[in-house]
């Protein structure tokens, strides 16, 4: 993997065991992750990826939103679109058949399967947009790079409901669209 992930290691420590911590509420400050995957704080770009990379530990989703939270205090902070970005596929072979593992743009590496599934959206002008489950409630936006990349891996295959159009990763199948709809296609 780490060959075919452009030699990244896979993180060393991991993010902080933040689902075990319930501290108190300190309110929203001023960071936000723009849609194109970049971290901002009071307007500025955070320009220090190691420095994006800690945050990205310390992130959770709750209900009201999503939050940086350590064991003393918990606070809010704006994601546009999702919190990270899947930057990276490697197609590895598996005994269930190829499996895709994922680098996001925080370096978490993330294999789809069960526990890591890919959904698909469709967004206001029409476009094909894949999500990655990365861990918690936090999903990774496939760029649009990758997501050629999927499409062209897409299959269709029988199903109980009929038809799919999809995508496999080992023993998962991920439907894009009823097979039907690929007709219907301009």
């Amino acid at each position: 993997m780490q060959r075919l992930l452009g030699g990244i290691p896979p993180a060393g420590r991991g993010p902080a065991p933040v689902h075990l911590w319930n501290p108190p509420w300190c309110g929203d400050i001023d960071m936000r992750i723009a849609a194109d995957g970049s971290w901002h704080y009071n307007g500025s770009p955070i320009g220090r990826p190691a420095m994006v990379k800690l945050f990205a530990t310390i992130l959770r989703k709750d209900p009201t939103g999503h939050v940086l939270v350590t064991p003393v205090e918990r606070v809010g902070i704006t994601v546009e679109d999702a919190p990270f970005l899947a930057v990276d596929m490697a197609v590895e072979p598996g005994e269930a058949g190829d499996r895709l593992v994922f680098r996001t743009n925080v370096d978490d590496i993330v294999e789809a399967g069960p526990d890591h599934p890919i959904r698909f959206e469709t967004a206001a002008a029409g476009a094909l947009k894949p999500y990655l489950h990365v861990r918690g409630d936090l999903w990774a936006l496939v760029t649009r790079a990758l997501t050629h990349d999927l499409v062209a891996r897409a299959s269709v295959e029988a199903g109980a409901g009929g038809a799919m159009f999809g995508l496999r990763s080992g023993t998962a199948f991920f439907p894009i669209a009823p097979a039907e709809d690929l007709d219907k296609a301009p």
